[in-house]
């Protein structure tokens, strides 16, 4: 059985050393130690999240009594926010012996991948859908360069032709 202790080693980690070596990389340790802290946090309402592609990607909600206008999503330069709120009050006359079905207001909060875009969000039987797509810049996907060569004619005068084998 874990103590408390234990615990605690396996979810504090001090990236310190490693932001003193590194240049550049200050998004990926401000993502992972939001992450840690994440863990620790609410875990509601419930998600899932899929690779349907190579480059897409799917986020499932469980929103079980909200309905579309109750909630909103939000995309921001690396981050997805999905909040919601609920506004109705309860029935007049009706009193709940028993309440199963969460009514709270909840923030879940999605780090993206750089490119990483929303394409579109769909509700269904009390389950929120948020499709996302990496679509990476044609400026930044790598392409072929290709390779001039000289050659030599006759006349010893060099001519540039372009290589065909790209």
């Amino acid at each position: 059985m874990l103590n408390k202790e234990d615990l605690e080693m396996r979810t504090a980690f001090d990236l310190t050393p490693y932001r003193r070596s590194t240049v550049g990389f200050d998004r990926l340790f401000d993502a992972l130690e939001n992450s840690f802290r994440a863990e620790t946090q609410d875990s509601y309402p419930p998600f899932d999240i899929a690779r349907t592609g190579e480059d897409s990607y799917r986020i499932t909600l469980a929103v079980a009594g909200f309905r579309p206008d109750e909630i909103d999503i939000t995309a921001q330069q690396n981050q997805l926010v999905i909040s919601g709120q609920k506004t109705e009050k309860d029935e007049e006359g009706v009193e709940f012996v028993h309440r199963g079905i969460a009514a709270r207001a909840f923030e879940r909060r999605f780090q993206l991948a750089d490119y990483v875009e929303v394409r579109d969000a769909n509700y269904e039987h009390g389950m929120l859908t948020i499709s996302l797509q990496r679509i990476v810049p044609e400026s930044l996907k790598p392409r072929k360069i290709a390779i001039e060569s000289r050659e030599h004619v006759n006349d010893d005068t060099p001519q540039l032709t372009e290589d065909k084998a790209a």
